[in-house]
């Protein structure tokens, strides 16, 4: 997959924009808070149909206007696509794709499959465990349909039972919660079996992606746990239904699956350096985009926003060799240090294009390969 051009028009300090992009490696330059990341979340929302950082969607739109619009004109397997959005204040999101509005914003997802790293993405290892779910799902739910239906049927089936246990005075009608438990045992046991194969898979690729960028320096590591390890999730919600109804919600099944992420014999939130830490999510997020490319019908976008911050030398060596390389297809790298970005060209044999950022404006600008100073 391969994006061709972007138009934009009032997403968060883009006023107008209209980019042509090249199918290689795309770098922008520019001080923090001029659009960089701006210009990856507008990418990010054409595929996801929603903004990376979960804003809502009127305050994606640009301070004094009353909506914003996305075009995408994309190269998916040989055939040309063209996906717009547009949104208006008090008014109806619209997504199409060739000039056919989806019925399902969720009938789009997986179509433009991305793999972003961004700085919030510190989450992932600083947060709670929602965020490692959240991992694992956008991952697989851009190409196993089966996938994304079943987290959006056991989701339902949880927030039907969390309202039984929730209602005053309580439900003692056991019969009532049955219905919704046993939905919640059969997808749920679709989702542990999708995300176990999906950790399964991508440990020894994230191993081997941390281990080139540290030179072996640490072993890495990721443990999934699930309620679903015991088998059936039925006795489980019979053994704590008492306790669920004391504290209002659900304490077993797929919603409190883990996804531990590990240096060494520790977590890597108790012990991690903040290079560590970035060497991990860099590692992380290229495993995630082996996986999508060798699992999905179309390779995936790699967007790199601010990715070489508190990287020592050799570090930040070894990522720009990987990027460098043709393995990830059409990658878009942000950064305010122009140094970084110059090394990353000087290594490249194939297409690229630098553009500088100030404003929410956009300019093709000389790169060293074209002989600048």
């Amino acid at each position: 997959m391969k994006l061709k051009h972007l138009s934009v028009a009032n997403f968060k300090n883009i006023r107008e924009a209209e980019i042509d992009f090249s199918p290689g490696v795309n770098c922008l330059v520019g001080n923090n808070g001029m659009g960089k990341t701006n210009l990856l979340d507008a990418l990010y929302y054409l595929s996801f149909c929603k903004s990376s950082n979960a804003l809502p969607d009127g305050q994606v739109v640009t301070h004094g206007e009353d909506f914003f619009m996305l075009s995408g004109t994309y190269e998916l397997n040989g055939q040309p696509e063209t996906i717009r959005c547009g949104y208006r204040l008090k008014g109806k999101k619209s997504f199409k794709r060739d000039g056919k509005e989806y019925q399902r914003l969720s009938d789009h997802i997986g179509l433009l499959p991305i793999v972003m790293l961004t700085p919030a993405d510190s989450v992932l290892l600083q947060g709670g465990s929602e965020e490692r779910r959240r991992f694992m799902d956008i991952t697989i739910s851009q190409f196993d349909k089966t996938y994304l239906n079943a987290l959006m049927r056991y989701n339902s089936a949880l927030q039907q039972r969390n309202t039984l246990l929730k209602m005053d005075p309580p439900c003692t009608d056991f019969s009532l919660y049955r219905v919704w438990e046993e939905q919640m045992d059969f997808y749920g046991q679709m989702i542990y079996e999708a995300r176990r194969q999906f950790v399964e898979q991508l440990v020894p690729v994230f191993q081997e992606f941390y281990s080139q960028i540290s030179k072996g320096r640490e072993a890495v590591g990721l443990d999934y746990t699930s309620h679903f390890c015991k088998g059936s999730l039925i006795p489980q919600l019979d053994e704590v239904r008492s306790r669920d109804l004391a504290l209002g919600y659900t304490t077993r099944g797929a919603h409190k699956d883990e996804l531990e992420m590990r240096i060494g014999d520790c977590l890597m939130k108790q012990v991690g350096s903040q290079g560590q830490n970035k060497t991990f999510l860099v590692g992380l997020k290229l495993a995630q985009f082996d996986y999508l490319r060798s699992h999905g019908q179309t390779c995936p976008m790699l967007l790199l926003d601010d990715i070489f911050d508190r990287l020592d030398s050799d570090r930040v060596e070894q990522i720009i060799h990987l990027v460098s390389s043709d393995r990830f297809g059409q990658i878009f790298i942000t950064d305010t240090n122009r140094e970084y970005i110059d090394r990353i060209i000087e290594h490249l044999n194939g297409d690229h294009m630098l553009m500088t950022v100030k404003d929410g404006v956009f300019q093709e600008s000389k790169s060293v390969n074209d002989g600048e100073a």
